[in-house]
């Protein structure tokens, strides 16, 4: 392939049968498509098999799709193919906790993260310096108990706006009606911390230094209604002792959700997390 090709990503689920990886590679084939890294996988509980290819090809993305919904019918293939130089548009939301924001947009400015930010909402202004020297619009929506409807009809209207394809929870602690969950079901990726056992409420790390608490961690999973209990994207822990105060261990915690945060969203930027139920398929 010359310099003329483009790259482009193709991520297919289906019920398994024989031929599907025949049938799948024929419609790469078909736009004279080379396959240059491929993973799959099938799920032995739910009987589903997943796929993710990258391969290049001169076709425009145009006769790519075309090709794509003939040879691989919808009624059959759950499939999705785009360019690779078509990032995602990534809305982050924040409230007050800044250290998952920073890692995101410095990440984004050094090109380490495969994602456009058009925008940084938040239910506070406390990280509005931080976004907008960087050039990012930010958009104050507060919120109350008595606001909420009417925020989350604005927060709508700014994801159709901005064509969003994901959000970003970066430790935006509020949290979103059943319907809007629903709405961005495998779109929205929230971080929090992580113990065992689990500390609910306030000051958790003040918690878990009391109980003496050996691990620490962070989880990133895709936003569900049920409270922190969606699909599990990335995790990662630290081993922690007697001598670390709650303080401390706070600071180490901020350090593992910044990066678990980050690669759970750069796993979903390049398509590598596929959910079946609620569960993924995570290709490294």
């Amino acid at each position: 392939m010359d310099d003329m090709s483009k790259v482009y990503v193709m991520v297919l689920r289906c019920p398994d049968r024989p031929g599907i990886v025949h049938q799948a590679t024929g419609a790469i084939l078909s736009v004279d498509g080379n396959i240059i890294e491929n993973a799959q996988f099938t799920d032995p509980d739910s009987g589903m098999f997943v796929m993710r290819t990258r391969f290049r090809s001169k076709a425009d993305a145009q006769a790519v799709r075309g090709s794509f919904a003939a040879e691989l019918p919808s009624n059959e293939f759950d499939v999705r193919v785009r360019p690779e130089t078509e990032r995602l548009r990534a809305l982050v939301m924040v409230s007050r906790f800044d250290h998952c924001l920073l890692d995101l947009l410095y990440r984004h400015g050094n090109g380490e993260l495969d994602v456009d930010i058009p925008l940084v909402v938040s239910n506070h202004t406390d990280c509005k310096r931080l976004v907008t020297e960087r050039g990012i619009p930010y958009l104050h929506l507060p919120v109350s108990a008595a606001t909420r409807h009417e925020q989350e009809r604005r927060l709508r209207e700014v994801i159709a706006e901005h064509r969003i394809d994901m959000v970003v929870l970066a430790r935006y602690m509020q949290i979103l009606s059943a319907e809007l969950c629903a709405e961005l079901r495998g779109r929205a990726i929230n971080i929090h911390h992580s113990f065992l056992p689990g500390f609910k409420g306030a000051r958790p790390y003040h918690q878990a230094h009391e109980r003496g608490v050996k691990l620490i961690g962070a989880t990133a999973h895709y936003v569900t209604a049920d409270l922190d209990e969606g699909p599990i994207i990335e995790q990662d822990v630290i081993r922690v002792n007697h001598t670390h105060d709650a303080e401390a261990l706070a600071r180490l915690g901020r350090d593992v959700e910044r990066s678990v945060l980050y690669r759970a969203v750069q796993a979903h930027a390049q398509d590598r997390v596929i959910l079946i139920g609620d569960r993924t398929i995570v290709f490294s």
